[in-house]
């Protein structure tokens, strides 16, 4: 398929002392969706993300980038297109100021200097931190941070992100900016994006597709509307539903309401709501 950019199958892993982190993964990103795994800490989703980056050694099955098995592919290679976005901003912002951090990644690919700057300024203004290039990376906020490491991979020309957590740490005003950047990266950018992730409030609303990992597992897949429509199931694996669904699945299963679905957003839970007010009265 001309686009499939990756190909994970059967992908397993065992940490030194034995523990199993991945079992018998599968599962494929197209170009341009922006895709989400969700799960509770541990569940294996930072351990897929590294295995998708060959940053494991000893990972069983096979992962494919654009075709190609990426054991057969160079750092350099991977990296072109690929970039992996760490948990804590603070693992990977090393320069002074927040334009020579950024401007890093394609020095050392080679781009003359004018182009580079250009690379950096273009990255900045994606990510909203232009007139911030000559700031410290250290007084900078911890969102500013997140997003300053997005804008490195992006000065690179990556195709692809792989996110760890990326609203993890910021307020709810935050994680919404956070995830309207990404949207916009994704739908104006058409980069794709792979994020893992233990909000299930954020992920209806942005995502395209959605995968439950537990204990190193896919253990349902889908459309967000999909997946989130058995919450015995998201409890036994200690996630819950985004709380607008929770709220009518218990106004239509205990109270008896009539909706034909489980809406994921407010939007969505607005209309059903009117509609089951308009039968009910309808019934009267």
């Amino acid at each position: 398929m001309d686009d499939l950019m990756y190909s994970v199958r059967n992908v397993s892993y065992k940490y030194p002392d034995g523990t199993h982190a991945l079992s018998d993964i599968t599962f494929d990103v197209k170009k341009g969706e922006f895709i989400g795994l969700l799960g509770a800490n541990g569940s294996g989703k930072t351990t897929l993300l590294r295995a998708m980056d060959k940053l494991l050694k000893g990972v069983e099955g096979s992962v494919h980038l654009d075709g190609v098995d990426i054991r057969t592919l160079s750092p350099k290679d991977i990296y072109k297109k690929v970039g992996l976005v760490f948990q804590n901003p603070d693992d990977q912002l090393f320069a002074p100021t927040l334009f020579e951090d950024v401007a890093f990644g394609p020095t050392n690919m080679g781009f003359a200097l004018k182009e580079v700057e250009e690379r950096v300024m273009s990255a900045l203004h994606a990510v909203e931190l232009e007139g911030l290039e000559k700031k410290s990376v250290h007084n900078l906020s911890f969102g500013q941070r997140k997003r300053a490491c997005i804008a490195g991979l992006l000065a690179m020309g990556h195709e692809m992100l792989l996110l760890d957590e990326p609203t993890a740490g910021l307020d709810p005003m935050g994680e919404y900016k956070m995830m309207g950047l990404l949207q916009k990266l994704n739908k104006e950018k058409q980069v794709t994006i792979v994020m893992a992730t233990h909000s299930v409030d954020l992920v209806p609303v942005f995502l395209d597709r959605l995968y439950i990992l537990s204990r190193g597992k896919i253990k349902r897949g889908g459309a967000p509307e999909e997946v989130f429509n058995a919450p015995e199931d998201m409890a036994h694996i200690k996630l819950r539903l985004p709380h607008i669904a929770e709220l009518i699945y218990k106004l239509k299963h205990e109270d008896k309401l009539d909706f034909d679905r489980i809406p994921l957003t407010v939007g969505e839970a607005r209309r059903e709501i009117l509609k089951s007010l308009e039968t009910s009265l309808k019934r009267r």
